[in-house]
This record gives structure tokens, C-alpha cells and sequence, in this order.
């Protein structure tokens, strides 16, 4: 009786104690993520509700995420992309761009938005993906870093969790190759533009650490 009753003790501490390590990891990815929202009016959800409009054929602000779609900022400092993002037009007067996260290359993970904010940032998924900036990329150079792959290897990770809609994960560069999912819309002819972000050396840093968690990578 007294063997039974040991075992059973221990048995509870040991669940408690996983329990207590499985809910740190999580809360510990959701609390490294710094909220520092960009300017979100009126006036921006009437843009995104005309973009939505003219490229997908509905009216819409929001999304159901059903991807990550990954990329680099071809610049070298987080402030000048988040200057640059917080502008709610373009010179033209239409939607400016924008993600719903960046990375700064120490790791940092900043929220711009809400995760189900329809964002401009890639051609024919906006409607439907959660992006994510990383500061780099200059002149085309691969030189995301080490700190940032394991922010974005966190980051994904809790937006799985948070979002079990979300299957599909892909570089910017991978745009065409992700059609075969089916969720590509663009009601505009000729809207296209080549990418070369985030780099393959980075995807498959990504797609190594994340493709056991049921996320569908693309090989390249």
C-alpha cells in the first residue's frame, strides 16, 4: 500500500512538473513577443478594405491564417521598418505595406498587428497568411542570424498552437511554388512581383526545426 502510494505521489509530480515546462514554453514564446502596434485608423481599414476588394474580390480587414509566410526586410534596422510600415498609405494614396511581425537581429520579436489583420505583404495570400519581417538582407546578402532562426522557430511554433488553421509555412521567394496549395488568389492581371527573401539557407533552417510540428514546408 505504502509502495502504491509513493509511485502515485510521484507519478502526480511528474505530470505537474511537464505540465508546468510545457506551459512556461508556451507563455515564454507569447511573453518575448513585444506589442508596438503601428498606426491602425479609419483610414487604414478603408485602404485594406479597397485592396481587398480590387485583389481578392471582398470586402475584408481580417483573416483566418492559414500560413506564415516568411521574409527579410532588405534593410538594416528595425526602426526604419517600423517607420516605414507605420505609414497607413504609399505616395500613390493606396494601402501602404505591412507585416504582423518583425524580428530585429538580436531575436527580438515585435507584434505590429493583430495576428488575423489583413496585412499587405505578399502578392495573392495577404487574405489568408501572417507575415513575418526580419531585419536583413541587404543587397540581396543572406545574412539572417542565428538569434532570429530561433525567434522565428518560436514565433511559428506559437502561432500553431494559437492558430490551428494555420498548415502551410513558405518563403516570400516560394510564392509561386505555393499555389499548388490552392489558397493564391489575384483578381488583378499581371500583378507580380519576383522574390528572393528570406533566403533558402534560412527556409531550411526553418522547415528542419518546424516540419515535425504538421507544418507543410516546400523543398526547393
Amino acid at each position: 500500500m505504502i509502495l502504491i502510494r509513493m509511485i502515485s505521489k510521484n507519478f502526480f509530480i511528474g505530470v505537474t512538473v511537464l505540465f508546468v515546462i510545457l506551459a512556461c514554453s508556451w507563455c515564454s514564446a507569447a511573453h518575448a513577443i513585444i506589442d508596438k502596434p503601428i498606426l491602425w485608423n479609419a483610414e487604414r481599414e478603408r485602404l485594406i478594405r479597397e485592396y481587398a476588394t480590387l485583389h481578392y474580390g471582398k470586402s475584408e480587414t481580417t483573416i483566418i491564417p492559414q500560413a506564415v509566410v516568411v521574409h527579410w526586410t532588405a534593410s538594416g534596422s528595425f526602426s526604419s521598418v517600423y517607420n516605414h510600415f507605420f505609414k497607413v498609405a504609399m505616395s500613390d494614396g493606396t494601402l501602404n505595406v505591412a507585416s504582423h511581425f518583425v524580428v530585429d537581429r538580436d531575436g527580438t520579436v515585435y507584434r505590429l498587428t493583430s495576428e488575423t489583420a489583413l496585412n499587405r505583404h505578399i502578392i495573392g495570400y495577404n487574405h489568408i497568411a501572417i507575415g513575418i519581417e526580419n531585419v536583413g538582407g541587404v543587397s540581396g546578402k543572406e545574412d539572417l542570424t542565428a538569434a532570429q532562426l530561433q525567434s522565428n522557430i518560436a514565433l511559428i511554433r506559437y502561432l500553431k498552437e494559437k492558430h490551428p488553421t494555420i498548415r502551410y509555412c513558405f518563403g516570400h521567394y516560394q510564392q509561386v511554388k505555393a499555389r499548388e496549395t490552392g489558397l493564391y488568389v489575384e483578381k488583378v492581371p499581371d500583378y507580380f512581383s519576383k522574390k528572393i527573401d528570406p533566403g533558402k539557407k534560412f527556409m531550411n533552417g526553418l522547415r528542419q526545426a518546424l516540419e515535425s510540428d504538421g507544418l507543410v514546408f516546400f523543398n526547393d
